[in-house]
């Protein structure tokens, strides 16, 4: 065996072991829907009005970047446990949830890279520690390759990876959205009928429990997308471009980052099956493993905040 293999090997039977032992605190308020609209602020830029919220303070922050039609309220539970360790900033990309766009704007998996370098810069943050799913992941392996020093460590869950960009599951979804139908004929029809949202042929699809997902939660995520004609433009304009393949171009960037990397993955996704995380853990030299979870759909990090911590804090060195 090679000495990287062997080293990777053994960081990863020693992060598994570890798994489990720590009991995060309490927190003694709550994010909910009411907590992120109190305390939603909006950084104007000439990009984007861009809603984020932050949690936590001290001299690092790490950077949350959401999947596909979600928006940062998917990192609740991440940012309750987390912001103990880091000062946490979840942003809304452009085209989805609360940041508002212009209506020239190109929104592009390259210009949600620019949008977060730019509020980085607004916030005076220069290094983060990355954290990214679905689609997130996608945009936050570009700014691993845009921005190579601005990132001290990544952490990845389902997402797009290499040639599975799009996932074949997904161009449907872009066909719809071409044609200018994806909000008005899909996500609409579910703000409407959240049992419908809830179920296999909706948003619930993608879950590992849908019948918890409350329909306070749903209206977070589908009701802005939703909100004006040129609402629904953005959200599907973005669908579009996620049907463009930008990740084969930057194999060789990704192979030459060599800050530590670590991925966690549910199993039971079908638009990104762990042969991406496999890919990512070959490529990426500073590499840590992968975390395999048997039961998890797509946005598991929602609905399993807690392993997410875990994941995280052993990333960042945090002893816990």
């Amino acid at each position: 065996m090679r000495r990287r293999e062997f080293v990777k090997a053994a960081a990863s039977v020693m992060a598994t072991a570890a798994i489990g032992k720590h009991v995060f605190a309490q927190q003694t308020e709550t994010i909910d829907a009411a907590w992120y609209t109190q305390n939603r602020k909006f950084a104007q830029l000439p990009i984007a009005r861009v809603a984020y919220v932050e949690r936590g303070s001290g001299p690092s922050t790490a950077l949350f970047v959401h999947g596909f039609p979600l928006n940062s309220y998917q990192w609740r539970g991440a940012l309750e446990r987390l912001s103990q360790y880091r000062h946490c900033l979840a942003p809304d990309v452009m085209g989805l949830g609360f940041t508002e766009a212009p209506d020239t704007q190109t929104i592009t998996p390259a210009t949600q890279v620019e949008m977060l370098a730019a509020l980085l810069d607004r916030l005076k943050i220069h290094a983060v520690d990355l954290v990214g799913s679905d689609s997130g992941g996608l945009v936050s392996q570009l700014f691993v390759t845009t921005y190579p020093h601005r990132v001290r460590t990544l952490l990845l869950a389902n997402c797009d990876v290499d040639t599975n960009n799009p996932p074949a599951g997904f161009v449907p979804l872009i066909n719809l959205a071409k044609k200018g139908l994806f909000v008005k004929g899909v996500l609409v029809p579910e703000i409407a009928d959240k049992n419908l949202a809830r179920s296999p042929k909706g948003l619930g699809g993608v879950y590992t429990y849908p019948d918890k997902l409350t329909d306070e939660t749903l209206d977070m995520y589908l009701k802005p997308l939703a909100s004006s004609d040129l609402r629904k433009r953005q959200a599907d304009e973005y669908a579009v471009a996620l049907g463009e393949n930008v990740l084969v171009p930057i194999r060789e960037k990704l192979h030459h980052w060599k800050r530590p990397a670590r991925m966690v993955w549910g199993l039971k996704d079908t638009l990104f099956p762990v042969q991406g995380a496999e890919w990512l853990d070959k490529t990426l030299p500073g590499s840590r493993g992968i975390r395999r979870i048997d039961d998890a759909k797509l946005f598991f990090p929602e609905e399993m905040p807690d392993l997410i911590a875990e994941e995280a804090v052993k990333l960042w060195g945090v002893k816990a």
